[in-house]
């Protein structure tokens, strides 16, 4: 067991195989899944970045590629909801368990209703945080589904040329 995270134990009682990579994480990275994916010198299309939304007033964790952004519209028609927007990061850190920049999907002190983008499907192994910044795990798509209870929606979109200036949701905290 690795590190000894609650999602590493979630893995090791479901019987779910995962390789762990810890990396030196920098606290001053503004984006903590870019600086996964440069870390461990893999594509950022390959690492997924976990968020917590709101959707009619339901809390609902999404997990998208780190190069992409979260269409909270879409977020919010997988779940046959009407509205949605980012939850508090004090909520999220709270209600999951880790720290902002180190939100597992697997393993989350409460669980949640969990949309995976379905990007995840095109890889034959993706990398999630491992429950702590400069640590995250590999494993299957279907892995990751199944320890999570997840379903599968389009709810990531590309980045704004500029982000900032388009109303980002991304803030680099996730």
């Amino acid at each position: 067991m690795a590190l000894g995270t609650p999602a590493t134990v979630t893995l090791d009682t479901l019987g779910i195989s995962f390789t762990a990579h810890p990396y030196s994480h920098n606290p001053a990275a503004g984006e903590f899944g870019l600086e996964a994916a440069t870390e461990l010198g893999i594509s950022a299309e390959r690492v997924f970045k976990t968020l917590m939304a709101v959707v009619d007033d339901q809390l609902v964790v999404a997990v998208v590629p780190v190069s992409r952004m979260l269409d909270l519209k879409a977020l919010a028609l997988a779940v046959h909801g009407r509205k949605a927007g980012m939850a508090d990061p004090v909520v999220a850190q709270r209600r999951t368990g880790y720290v902002v920049g180190g939100i597992s999907p697997v393993g989350q002190k409460t669980a949640h209703r969990t949309v995976i983008d379905e990007t995840i499907e095109l890889f034959d192994t993706v990398f999630v945080s491992g429950g702590k910044r400069g640590f995250d795990i590999e494993l299957t798509p279907n892995d990751l589904v199944r320890a999570t209870g997840a379903t599968l929606a389009a709810i990531a979109r590309n980045r704004a040329r500029s982000s900032r200036a388009a109303g980002s949701i991304d803030d680099g905290r996730q």
